[in-house]
């Protein structure tokens, strides 16, 4: 492990070191939250409205974190969530990232805003899931849903809370824009920042040239870093429950849906044929004032009964957090930006050691709390909160 990283104990130390290590505008889109914060606030404060209640006195020496889904077993109940860009945070980001979470038996979503084509991503020693932001004409999804299933992904996700960009104010307070625009600031920004500048950036243009939105489409997509480029934004408001339909009847492998919080849209997704649904306010990117993932958690897994895994994802920072959701009936935990910012400060190491610290967070506190196995948790474990 690199040295930079003895001063690591938890995730969000993770974060404090991203942001010396990270010039503004990207640390900016990494850590943006929609207009106010109220709905990435109201996903941190949810977890608080739950407490545990361990049991005593259980033989606790053989302690398992695997977990299955869709038929693989993983080494813990949480994997990487999709995150557009890591490559500009990191070097080869979303290669760091799949590389990394298959050498630690995790899974890793590829995202359809990733700067590295998805080819490169899948298989051996990579990832089998893809996220994809659906394109405006039939024909285009068809295109894009060919080339995923011919990149050997088996898992695709399909992100539905992204019908129109959000508020972009807080991007701009920091100085990012989709794609880059060259500027003193951003120049500042970069020479006061050398470890980045020269290991990500220059290595990047370096070996690679600029890089480019890779997954959008079928097709290859705009530079991340131009002058009068604009990216493309509009033609999904039209899409709706028709259009999964469509990708269900073109999909052979499993069908996840993200960005789910109401129980009958989770009820709609599963009679359109999902495998699975992620519960989701997109890191709380999108809309502000919205519900907390966690707290509709337990309505979506009574929507939808046995039918599907429920996933989750949403502000998840401890072991504690992640059993908390799992013992509300979720059957796996996302979580994104700890594990960007991992690899901007570290690369694979530091993503390793962002997955040791959770993994030896969620063995300790299962051993503390009188279970075994994760299929064991349940709600029995939890009671609300006085305070709340």
């Amino acid at each position: 492990m690199p040295r930079r990283l003895d001063h690591i104990l938890s995730l969000d130390d993770f974060e404090r070191a991203a942001k010396r290590h990270l010039p503004r505008p990207l640390f900016g889109y990494v850590a943006s939250v929609a207009e106010d914060g109220m709905t990435a606030r109201a996903s941190r404060d949810a977890f608080d409205h739950y407490v545990f209640l361990p049991r005593a006195l259980v033989n606790v020496a053989d302690v398992s974190t695997e977990t299955e889904l869709f038929g693989c077993r993983y080494a813990y109940p949480f994997g990487i969530a999709p995150m557009g860009i890591s490559a500009l945070t990191a070097y080869r980001g979303d290669r760091v990232l799949a590389r990394a979470a298959s050498n630690a038996g995790i899974p890793m979503i590829v995202s359809g805003t990733s700067l590295i084509p998805m080819e490169t991503l899948a298989g051996s020693n990579g990832s089998d899931w893809f996220q994809a932001y659906l394109p405006g004409t039939p024909e285009e999804i068809d295109a894009l849903l060919a080339r995923v299933e011919k990149a050997g992904f088996s898992n695709l996700v399909i992100t539905v809370d992204y019908a129109v960009p959000p508020n972009p104010e807080n991007h701009r307070r920091a100085g990012f824009s989709s794609p880059l625009r060259p500027s003193l600031r951003l120049a500042l920004d970069g020479l006061v920042r050398p470890r980045w500048l020269f290991g990500t950036f220059l290595k990047t243009l370096w070996y690679h040239g600029v890089p480019h939105f890779e997954n959008n489409a079928a097709t290859r997509g705009v530079p991340v870093l131009a002058k009068n480029v604009n990216r493309d934004f509009s033609g999904r408001r039209h899409l709706d429950w028709s259009t999964l339909d469509r990708v269900r009847a073109c999909w052979k492998g499993n069908l996840i849906v993200k960005g789910i919080l109401h129980p009958d849209d989770a009820r709609r997704a599963v009679s359109a044929g999902a495998d699975g649904v992620i519960v989701s306010n997109h890191g709380g990117r999108q809309l502000d004032a919205t519900v907390a993932p966690l707290t509709m958690l337990p309505e979506v897994v009574e929507a939808v009964g046995e039918a599907v895994p429920v996933m989750i994802d949403g502000s998840f920072r401890r072991g504690s957090q992640v059993l908390k959701a799992l013992s509300l009936g979720a059957s796996f935990v996302f979580l994104g930006r700890p594990f960007n910012y991992a690899a901007s400060i570290a690369g694979d190491a530091g993503v390793e050691k962002a997955v040791t610290l959770l993994g030896d967070e969620i063995e300790r506190d299962m051993a503390l709390l009188g279970v075994t196995s994760v299929k064991a948790l349940s709600v029995d474990l939890l009671k609300r909160n006085g305070f709340y």
